[in-house]
């Protein structure tokens, strides 16, 4: 648990090293046996791709049968030996027709450092901040794209960015000049999608960020409005370093695929106390159904740790007193993400 804290205080920056550290596999004993044998099935996976590609194979139909051939390997190898094989993945020369993908290139490279920012959600919005990145890649790398930005974890998020701006809009439809906090908010996109921060209904949006580009982007397109942007992490919230109030509404979208389970308990302890009366707490996390996993840790070297529903409600009920809250556990349309809703009762 003292590793986890240290990690924390270190501004919570996202990295591979970090969710290898902590997440699926940390413990498990390695199976050589068990190595050698999935070492074979994977590289056999990866010349076979190598090879529609230069054979000009229907490229989509390529990337899916390789994500579903690494999501089948991983769930078989077991997570010790998987992490293992993660390398040996990236350093195939496949990975030279992968990369090609604006998508799957900055999360590899991670121009910020850390996976999953605001530049990697952009291109998955389709936003337009990122034409320019999408527009620069090569014939191949567009028709790769054309995979990925539709893969059902993609589809889940632009789903999730959507659900977020309803969460607003409820929550101002509920109290007069809601306010607002949310963590790790990126670029905030889901502003562009609220009817209720258009109307000016808010009173004021808190949004927090570890990355000060992030915040900058923030503050850039929303001044004078309710938007309050403001660089933050996950240690200074519970270290109640900062002096926020309370919200109708708190959320953290992303975050929580990267917290270990301890962590994700006493964050959820103190943004349920940030609540108001009658105020909910939203978080989302990748779900353990998703099926691009294998990829998305090997290719675009984007660990993520997954959750079920029940995972999800092992968190709320370490976290809170039942008694005291209400709570809703639920997945997005295609089960890629599961949130968990936590409403403070108003008496």
């Amino acid at each position: 648990m003292q590793s986890t804290k240290s990690h924390i205080d270190e501004q919570s920056m996202i990295t591979p090293a970090l969710v290898a550290r902590f997440g699926r596999g940390a413990a498990e004993i390695l199976d050589e046996v068990k190595l050698r044998e999935k070492r074979a099935q994977l590289a056999l996976v990866l010349e076979l791709t190598r090879q529609r590609f230069e054979r000009g194979e229907n490229t989509s139909e390529t990337v899916a049968r390789l994500a579903a051939d690494l999501h089948d390997l991983r769930i078989s190898a077991g997570s010790a030996v998987w992490k293992h094989l993660i390398p040996i993945a990236q350093a195939h020369p496949v990975r030279e027709f992968l990369l090609q993908d604006p998508f799957t290139k900055w999360s590899f490279e991670k121009p910020r450092g850390y996976s999953g920012d605001a530049g990697l959600l952009d291109i998955i919005y389709q936003h337009p901040a990122a034409s320019e990145v999408v527009g620069a890649a090569s014939e191949l790398g567009a028709e790769i794209f054309a995979y990925t930005v539709q893969a059902t974890t993609s589809v889940a998020a632009r789903e999730r960015r959507e659900i977020l701006a309803r969460e607003v809009d409820a929550a101002a439809a509920i109290s007069d000049k809601a306010e607002v906090l949310a963590v790790a908010c990126g670029y905030l996109r889901e502003s562009e999608l609220s009817q209720s921060f258009r109307d000016g209904k808010l009173g004021r949006w808190v949004a927090l960020d570890q990355d000060e580009s992030s915040v900058d982007v923030v503050a850039a397109a929303n001044p004078g409005t309710a938007i309050v942007p403001m660089v933050g992490n996950v240690s200074g919230l519970m270290r109640r370093n900062y002096d926020l109030g309370s919200f109708d509404l708190v959320y953290a979208s992303g975050l929580y695929d990267y917290l270990p389970y301890a962590v994700a308990v006493r964050l959820t302890q103190r943004l349920v106390d940030m609540l108001k009366p009658g105020g909910a707490y939203l978080f989302a996390n990748y779900s353990d159904e998703i099926r691009t996993d294998g990829y998305m840790e090997t290719f675009m070297d984007w660990p993520l740790i997954l959750r079920s529903d029940e995972d999800m409600r092992g968190i709320v009920n370490a976290a809170v007193d039942r008694n005291k809250v209400e709570t809703e556990v639920f997945y997005g349309e295609n089960r890629n993400i599961v949130y968990s809703r936590i409403r403070r009762k108003s008496a």
